[in-house]
């Protein structure tokens, strides 16, 4: 039987974006418990549309999008946020990728408590769940961010902005449809990692001051206790046996081939996210 120990062994060893997979699946499979045997549901989780109810449970334009009843619902999330959050990490940081989640979450929910308020006979009252607005925002993030490359899909090949911009006309479309506070939520997280990537290839991070938040919570995923383990350390504040200063005189070319050099050496794995982001920058 798998211990407390091993799961927190296993957890402590995945990736930020697959840390909060792991937390919507848990979270999921709480309500499934909760409901039958408790009579409890999850709804103090929820975020509604009413901005006067919002006011009694402002944590919930946060925890909503950790919330999914529907089995296929939180399948095609988790997904979504696995190969998305995959292509991301090998790119950006952490850091980053906790910004955009977030701020994509706050940011559709806010759209969606917004409309609903603005025009309450039309919508009426509900509550929203997801974290598809999380979800989009990191998947708009990365096509702003790099809308000429190119990826697979089945034998075709795509350029993202078509990806991102198909995506979004579906939302659209959506609103028309039976999902309308959901496809809100999208668009807001979409505007979000938009925003975010054409800020971000100018030299602004937008989502700065939101990294202390962000901090409080990395902190709660990282291990109080060291590994028995050895470890050995690698400095990363070198690239190519050069150190950061040396590195930034030399000519693009130059910066390149010291890169590949390292990855030849030790890895792809071994770079640093920057070095990963001035690689891709050169190659567009």
């Amino acid at each position: 039987m798998t211990s407390v120990q091993d799961i927190k062994y296993k957890f402590d060893r995945l990736n930020i974006l697959e840390k909060l997979i792991a937390i919507n699946v848990f979270i999921f499979l709480l309500g499934l418990i909760l409901k039958p045997l408790f009579n409890i549901t999850l709804n103090w989780l929820e975020l509604p549309s009413d901005l006067g109810d919002f006011i009694f449970q402002p944590w919930a334009i946060i925890t909503y999008a950790f919330v999914h009843y529907d089995f296929l619902h939180i399948l095609f999330n988790m997904l979504w946020l696995y190969y998305i959050g995959k292509f991301f990490l090998n790119l950006f940081s952490p850091k980053l990728a906790l910004n955009v989640y977030f701020l994509g979450a706050i940011c559709g929910g806010l759209l969606f408590m917004v409309a609903y308020s603005l025009f309450p006979n039309v919508f009426g009252k509900t509550h929203l769940v997801g974290a598809s607005a999380s979800v989009r925002a990191l998947l708009i993030f990365i096509c702003a961010y790099m809308p000429y490359q190119e990826v697979h899909f089945f034998t075709f090949r795509l350029k993202l902005w078509y990806i991102g911009f198909a995506i979004v006309i579906l939302d659209v479309i959506g609103l028309f449809g039976i999902n309308t506070g959901g496809n809100l939520a999208h668009l807001g997280g979409a505007a979000l990692g938009y925003f975010y990537a054409i800020q971000y290839v100018k030299g602004r991070d937008i989502g700065k001051g939101f990294e202390r938040y962000m901090d409080v919570i990395t902190s709660m995923f990282k291990s109080s206790k060291k590994s028995p383990l050895k470890t050995v350390h690698k400095n990363k504040s070198k690239v190519g046996g050069f150190t950061k200063g040396e590195f930034n005189q030399f000519n693009n070319q130059k910066k390149i081939d010291v890169i590949l050099d390292k990855i030849s050496k030790s890895g792809y794995e071994s770079l640093t996210s920057e070095e990963k982001e001035f690689l891709f920058r050169a190659g567009k």
